[in-house]
């Protein structure tokens, strides 16, 4: 999350004559993330999140997104429930970009985390998908291969300028994914940003799952390798330990078949390819007026170097 729109008391209160959800209290820009520009507001009746769409979000894609979020609380699971405008829509316009409001969720993301919370976040994991099985419509995900590379490979020179010699390495991980890519997986919507800051807790329970707007269709494993490399990393080393918890939590709710765990180490060597690659593009588009700070594509470059090591599912632990 982040803040790129500014918004004022009058830009709120407009937003809100079109909803029935009271008047604003309270307003404040959420400056975490790099996508969208976020608000927390209170109103008389209750708390929310506004997001206003920026960047990367289509805007046709936004009530794909809207009714993933409805379904999701609609089964029961915790997720954001997109909040309908006096007119019945879920999206608005907010400074002539798109927007909408959903339900606000108690808890917090964790700023570090452990074992119970890798199991807390598979478990979870799993349940989304299974929630989602029945999900009628289908978004290809962007961010695979050939997003991915045609993101990075415009980029090479600067991928050099933040470490030496790595460009060589990245284009051998982008050929070498390409080639083992598996395409008969089984498939269905897939969170593919379930990172730390958009998974909120209470001590060691997990309250909520948020942002769902890179949600996508696409393998369902190739969502639990984003979660093994956003939680399962410690300053560069893959924790075994917290891989081992995140898959067995999965797999007591969605057993993997021996094709998605065949395929772990290039589904998780992809999806540290498709971080990197945004993280490289905003490493130098951030504008300096954004209240965020754009996070470091080393740190998956790190990570590309575990997955090159990796040779079977049994080096993340299932």
């Amino acid at each position: 999350m982040a803040v790129y729109t500014s918004l004022t008391d009058a830009d709120v209160a407009a937003l809100l004559a079109a909803y029935d959800i009271g008047n604003a209290l309270a307003f404040e820009g959420i400056a975490e993330g790099v996508e969208n520009t976020n608000y927390r507001i209170t109103t008389s009746s209750g708390r929310f999140i506004l997001t206003i769409f920026e960047k990367r979000t289509r805007e046709e894609d936004l009530p794909f997104f809207m009714r993933v979020m409805e379904q999701l609380a609609a089964n029961g699971f915790a997720a954001p429930r997109p909040i309908a405008t006096r007119g019945g829509g879920f999206l608005t316009k907010v400074n002539d970009k798109p927007a909408a409001i959903v339900s606000f969720l108690d808890g917090v993301w964790p700023r570090r985390w452990d074992v119970s919370h890798c199991a807390a976040v598979g478990e979870a994991l799993a349940r989304m998908h299974v929630a989602l099985d029945s999900f009628e419509g289908a978004r290809a995900n962007a961010l695979s291969v050939d997003g991915w590379e045609a993101l990075i490979t415009p980029r090479l020179e600067e991928a050099d300028a933040l470490r030496g010699e790595l460009s060589s390495l990245i284009e051998r991980d982008m050929a070498e994914v390409r080639a083992a890519w598996p395409t008969d997986l089984p498939r269905g919507v897939i969170h593919a940003d379930l990172f730390p800051d958009n998974a909120f807790f209470e001590g060691e329970r997990l309250t909520g799952v948020i942002d769902f707007y890179f949600a996508c269709t696409d393998a369902l494993a190739y969502d639990l390798a984003v979660c093994l490399n956003a939680w399962c990393f410690e300053g560069g080393r893959y924790d075994i330990e917290r891989g081992r918890a995140m898959i067995e939590a999965y797999q007591r709710v969605r057993p993997l078949c021996s094709a998605e765990l065949k395929a772990l180490p290039t589904l998780a060597r992809g999806a540290a390819l498709r971080f990197f690659a945004t993280r490289l593009v905003d490493w130098a588009a951030t504008p300096p007026s954004a209240t965020v700070t754009p996070k470091d594509p080393l740190e998956y470059a790190d990570k590309l170097a575990f997955h090159r090591t990796a040779h079977s599912e049994a080096d993340y632990g299932a």
